[in-house]
Order: structure tokens, then C-alpha cells, then sequence
């Protein structure tokens, strides 16, 4: 076939996907409003359910809210309780503790799984699914399964087996010296296994040259992971790092069930406060004060962390 006989076959080719891209709405003559339908229901939800509560708490927060009677407007009043308060400055306290626990256990065990479940063999397969199993259980029954293990008598389960090594038994969350380190075991066990499949990820993604080229070196397996390892995982850690956080400053669920801030207030932490505050004795102005003073904490983590990640980029 000659070079001109070829010439209005490849000239063809664009004109076909030109026209699918035409039929499908790609083009600039398209139907741009198509993908904006799909995504309609879920903008819908999110407003409804989302950005809508979020604006009227905003708008909450600067006023003195009366169901029924009318709010007034009181400034900046509530952000002013909420930040002189000792009990919002001691839950920020155990808040900020608990992140930082849940935060470095739960990424430092992830990745010690990370390590010890990596590679092809099927039987890594059900070990990473029972592995990764706290993660789709629902926290309640999490809770309530770690609350029978924390029983405080002798025969609880987990004193029964410290009991095997002469240790006395723990008031675990009934006692107000473990009680936030029970909390935080939790956590741990809780969000580890997600961080795990996390760094499994990212472990796929580094340079097999470089252990090769270390191995003959004469590194060792703790030199690999130190200096080939860790580098090849930074920006994993850094989105690990972020999520984990913001998992941590926002916890609620599992304090809530498993001592709701007690005991003696030892447990208590912002979102436990906020809920009490706002449902349980009727300051809902002042709850909201400390929901948007939650959400600028964790939105300024997030940029501060974004900022140094970028700035190590260049």
C-alpha cells in the first residue's frame, strides 16, 4: 500500500474520536451540563446534610441560641466561654493527647504489618483480610467488645491474662490513670490495619533496584528499611500523618462508648464536650463556638503539614 493510500486512513482517525468525544459531551460544542447532572445527587446530599448544618452552626456560634424563643445575637461571647473554660482547655489537653497516641501507634504498627505481610503469596491474602478486619467492624461493637475485655474484676479477660505474667489487675477505663491509655489501645488497634494497607501501597511503589543495590552493599535488613524504606514512604507517611490526625481530633465515637469522658473528666475530649454542651444541657451557641474552633484546629494542621510537604519539595 502506497504512502497516499495510507494518508486518508490515519486522517480518519481523529475525525472518529473527535466525533465520540463530540457524542459523549467532551467537546467544546458538548452538553457540558451532563456530568454535572451524575454529580447532582450527591451535591444535593452534601448541601442538605454537610454544608448546610455547617453554615448554621457557624452562624450559631456568635449567637445565644433559645429553641423556640428566638436566638440573640452575642458576638463573639461563646468563643469567649468556650476558651476561659477549664473543662474545654483540659479536653483539648486529652484531645490532643489522644491524637498524638492514636496517631504514632496506630502508623507504627501499620507499618511494621506493612513490612511483615508484603509479598505475593496467596496465604498473605486471608492474613491481610483478618488483618484489616477492625476496620469494616462498626465502632459500637468494637466498643463494646474492648469494654468486656477491659472488665475490671480479676476474671476480666484481659487482667485474666496479665495475671499470667504476676501482674495485678487494672481498673483499665474505670480507673482515671489508664483510662486514656485504654482509650488509646483502642484506637490503635482500630486504625492500624487501614494505615497498613496504606503503606502496603506505598511499599509497591519503591525502587527493588535500590534494596538490590544496598543488599550488596552489605546493608542490613534494619539499614534497607532505615535508608531505602523510609525515604521511598515519605509522602505516605505525610498523607498518613494528615488523616491520621484529623481521625484523632475528631474522635468521639469510641470515648463515647466506652467511658464518655470519665471517669472524673479523665477521658474527655472536644466532641464529647461539644455534645454535651450542646444536647445535653441546651448551650448550643457554645457548642457550636467549639465545633468551628475544632474544624479551624484541623484545618490548620492540614495546611501547616501541606505547607512543609511542599516546601521539602522543592
Amino acid at each position: 500500500m502506497s504512502v497516499d493510500q495510507m494518508r486518508p486512513a490515519a486522517a480518519e482517525a481523529p475525525t472518529d474520536a473527535a466525533s465520540g468525544r463530540r457524542r459523549l459531551g467532551g467537546g467544546r460544542g458538548g452538553k457540558w451540563w451532563i456530568p454535572w447532572l451524575f454529580l447532582a445527587p450527591a451535591i444535593v446530599l452534601f448541601a442538605l446534610f454537610k454544608f448546610i448544618p455547617m453554615g448554621s452552626a457557624l452562624v450559631m456560634s456568635f449567637q445565644d441560641v433559645q429553641p423556640f424563643l428566638g436566638n440573640r445575637w452575642v458576638g463573639a461571647d461563646n468563643y469567649a466561654t468556650m476558651l476561659a473554660s477549664d473543662g474545654f482547655q483540659q479536653a483539648a489537653w486529652h484531645t490532643v493527647v489522644l491524637a498524638v497516641g492514636q496517631t504514632t501507634g496506630s502508623m507504627a504498627l501499620g507499618f511494621a504489618l506493612a513490612l511483615l505481610m508484603e509479598g505475593q503469596s496467596r496465604k498473605l491474602g486471608f492474613i491481610r483480610s483478618a488483618a484489616f478486619l477492625p476496620v469494616v467492624v462498626p465502632m459500637a461493637v468494637v466498643a463494646e467488645l474492648w469494654r468486656i475485655m477491659y472488665h475490671p474484676t480479676g476474671d476480666g479477660m484481659i487482667n485474666s491474662l496479665i495475671g499470667l505474667v504476676g501482674l495485678g489487675p487494672s481498673g483499665f477505663i474505670n480507673d482515671p490513670d489508664t483510662s486514656m491509655l485504654s482509650v488509646i489501645v483502642t484506637g490503635i488497634w482500630r486504625g492500624a490495619p487501614y494505615d497498613m494497607m496504606i503503606f502496603m501501597a506505598g511499599l509497591a511503589g519503591v525502587n527493588r533496584d535500590l534494596y538490590e543495590a544496598a543488599t550488596v552493599d552489605g546493608a542490613t535488613r534494619w539499614r534497607r528499611i532505615l535508608h531505602v524504606t523510609l525515604p521511598g514512604l515519605r509522602s505516605v507517611f505525610t498523607i498518613l500523618f494528615v488523616l491520621a490526625a484529623i481521625r484523632g481530633l475528631r474522635v468521639f465515637t469510641e470515648v463515647f462508648l466506652l467511658t464518655n469522658g470519665g471517669p472524673n473528666g479523665s477521658t474527655e475530649v472536644v466532641m464529647t464536650l461539644i455534645y454535651k454542651l450542646g444536647l445535653e444541657q441546651n448551650r448550643l451557641g457554645v457548642g457550636a463556638a467549639g465545633a468551628v474552633l475544632l474544624f479551624v484546629a484541623t484545618l490548620v494542621l492540614t495546611v501547616c503539614v501541606y505547607l512543609l510537604r511542599r516546601k521539602e519539595n522543592r
